[in-house]
């Protein structure tokens, strides 16, 4: 009977660690596919951040042309690319991060040679119009420069746990993938990004992402 019993106790415990560590497994997936979950949703609310900005961007260039163009009518080349520039940003908004980056890249430059031809019109430079135009835009290359770190770290993050084991099989079972969100960065073959000062001074230097 103590046999018995010693038996009966030493299953009883048995079944109480098994039933622990199938718990603890449980709430192991929980957690991390709750993890998931919310760097996923990071991921979406940080991209909805730069489309943003793009959109505002993409509102303020067909005034700034407008300015240039009262002042240098004859630069029309100019801003024909920019104008074209801008529409295909703007149709590229249902394509790739990586593919609009390159999109967005291309205007950056686009935008980057309209103020190199405002740099040969004192005058313009001068106009108030023109000034809070400028400024208006650097405070949105500025605020686009950070959604994109943001969303780029975040889209890092998620990529990580697809690949790294052991969360890959919760992010596998989950239906979660890697490629769901790419990184958005500037195409830095077409262009060096142009930092613009109040002064209606500009300098050409690399940014990363």
């Amino acid at each position: 009977m103590h046999a018995y019993l010693i038996a009966m106790s030493t299953s009883g415990f048995v079944g109480i660690a098994i039933s622990v560590v199938a718990l603890l497994l449980v709430v192991w997936c929980i957690v991390m596919y709750n993890g998931l979950v919310r760097t996923r949703q990071s991921c979406r609310e940080s991209w909805a951040d730069i489309d943003t900005e793009l959109s505002r961007r993409h509102d303020l260039i067909p005034n700034l042309v407008q300015c240039v163009k009262g002042y240098a009518a004859h630069e029309s080349s100019v801003f024909e690319a920019v104008t074209k520039l801008r529409g295909e940003a703007m149709g590229s908004k249902s394509q790739s991060a990586d593919a609009r980056g390159h999109v967005e890249g291309a205007l950056d430059k686009g935008v980057g040679q309209l103020m190199m031809v405002a740099e040969n019109y004192p005058d313009l430079k001068a106009s108030s119009n023109f000034l809070d135009l400028q400024k208006e835009l650097s405070q949105t290359e500025t605020r686009i420069a950070r959604a994109r770190r943001f969303y780029n770290s975040n889209a890092r993050s998620l990529s990580n746990s697809c690949e790294m084991f052991p969360s890959s099989i919760i992010a596998n079972m989950g239906g979660f993938k890697a490629s769901e969100f790419g990184f958005f960065q500037a195409d830095a073959a077409s262009h060096a990004p142009v930092d613009i000062h109040f002064d209606g001074s500009q300098d050409s230097k690399g940014a990363g992402v």
